[in-house]
């Protein structure tokens, strides 16, 4: 365990006016609480799984003696049984997963009303508008894994610091159950040798374009000129210059809070490979008609398509581009798909997943001006019919009505709208 005693964070130079934000993060999550309700697993090494018949077959959580043994997170099971091969793997059980989330919100919820989730296991606390327990808030962190740690029999690692970029990095850099505490006056020593990658939304692609070019610490990133970083990674360069330095000032949302709908977006990992255009058109395809179904079901329309592909070798790319108009419409987010994956994929590298999704979302009746030769006309067309097929598969399922297209793969048969698997580790990285 590692704490500091200090009487406050001090506010660094023009800064404003000082934010506690602490970071809490469940250790082991999953495999934490399945060694809970099967304590004669706790010594042994155990990690959690997901369904290899759906390609799911990769090591969602780990526990220590597991970590100890090399295995990762995100590894495929015969890789982790390659260096354990006394390996004990679990299902996962996803409501019961929920269950303890709720739980351990229930009491952050007793200290403050500003909880924000990071996915299933982690939470951003702001402690700012609790004198009390910011006066010594390295102090409250470990009353608080305490208390996590008695009442419901998981660990909590907590990083403490002026914002919730340093705070999460905090709570990574000690684990299990430890406080660490990142404050103004010293974070230079803390924070700039450790490697960029480690730094919250520079994901894998991020961080190999920057060491590239020499940028191999948070430090280095931090010293580069913020003209050069902004040219060299867009306008997301330039956030990640500031959270190098800093100079993070984002809020800690309340509990309950709406988030704002920023897209609409189904991926799945594909019962076999993906090879050549044919077999992508008919993934994008299932795809498309998800996405354009969910669309429509709650009232947005969207400008922008992206496609997300990972090929055989786990390496991922994005790219997105702009349609002439909003669209809920699958056929037009297919086109742009299709697009997309010619212009930016060699079809002889086979895909193990692909993803979709629609941007600049728009409410559905927003008005647009209508076009001149009529195009609106079948468009309106087109989506009455697919708002028909939508209800018909409603009352009578899915595969009620089918593509054709479809019906000569079945390996490719799914219906990702229904499948909500909860996966550890990021869900926002920029990569």
């Amino acid at each position: 365990m590692s704490s500091a005693a200090t009487s406050g964070l001090p506010a660094p130079a023009g800064s404003g006016p000082l934010r506690t934000i602490l970071h809490c993060d469940l250790n082991n999550f999953y495999a934490s609480v399945e060694c809970l309700y099967r304590p004669e697993l706790r010594d042994r090494p155990v990690a959690v799984c997901g369904q290899k018949e759906k390609r799911h077959g990769i090591v969602l959580a780990k526990n220590m003696p597991a970590k100890r043994c090399g295995i990762r997170t995100g590894e495929a099971v015969w890789q982790a049984r390659a260096k354990c091969p006394d390996l004990v793997t679990v299902p996962p059980d996803f409501p019961r997963y929920l269950e303890f989330s709720r739980m351990v919100r229930e009491i952050y919820a007793e200290y403050t009303d500003r909880i924000e989730p990071y996915g299933i296991d982690e939470c951003w606390l702001d402690l700012s508008d609790r004198a009390d327990l910011r006066r010594n808030a390295p102090a409250f962190a470990d009353r608080l894994r305490e208390r996590v740690r008695e009442e419901l029999g998981v660990t909590l690692s907590i990083g403490v610091s002026w914002n919730k970029v340093f705070a999460k990095l905090g709570s990574d850099m000690k684990k299990p159950d430890a406080t660490t505490v990142i404050r103004p006056e010293d974070f230079r020593e803390t924070v700039w040798p450790l490697p960029v990658d480690e730094l919250l939304f520079v994901g894998r692609s991020t961080g190999a374009r920057l060491r590239n070019i020499g940028v191999g610490t948070i430090g280095r990133l931090a010293r580069l000129q913020p003209d050069f970083i902004r040219g060299f990674l867009g306008k997301w360069g330039e956030y990640l210059w500031m959270f190098a330095n800093g100079f993070d000032a984002s809020p800690v949302e309340r509990a309950g809070a709406e988030v704002p709908v920023k897209g609409v977006g189904n991926s799945m990992t594909t019962p076999r490979d993906v090879v050549g255009e044919e077999d992508a058109r008919m993934v994008f395809r299932i795809l498309s008609e998800s996405v354009a179904e969910r669309l429509r079901r709650h009232g947005f329309r969207g400008r922008t398509v992206q496609v997300w592909l990972r090929d055989v070798r786990l390496a991922s790319f994005e790219r997105q581009r702009k349609l002439p108009r909003c669209t809920c419409l699958s056929g037009e987010i297919l086109a742009a798909a299709l697009a997309l994956y010619r212009e930016n994929w060699d079809p002889a590298l086979p895909l193990r997943s692909v993803g979709v999704r629609v941007t600049d979302l728009v409410p559905a009746d927003t008005p647009v001006q209508l076009d001149l030769f009529d195009v609106e006309v079948g468009r309106e067309r087109e989506e009455r019919l697919e708002r028909t097929l939508d209800s018909i598969r409603s009352r009578f399922g899915p595969d009620a009505v089918q593509r054709a297209l479809l019906l000569s793969d079945r390996a490719f048969h799914a219906h990702p709208a229904e499948e909500h698997v909860i996966f550890p580790g990021s869900r926002c990285g920029a990569s």
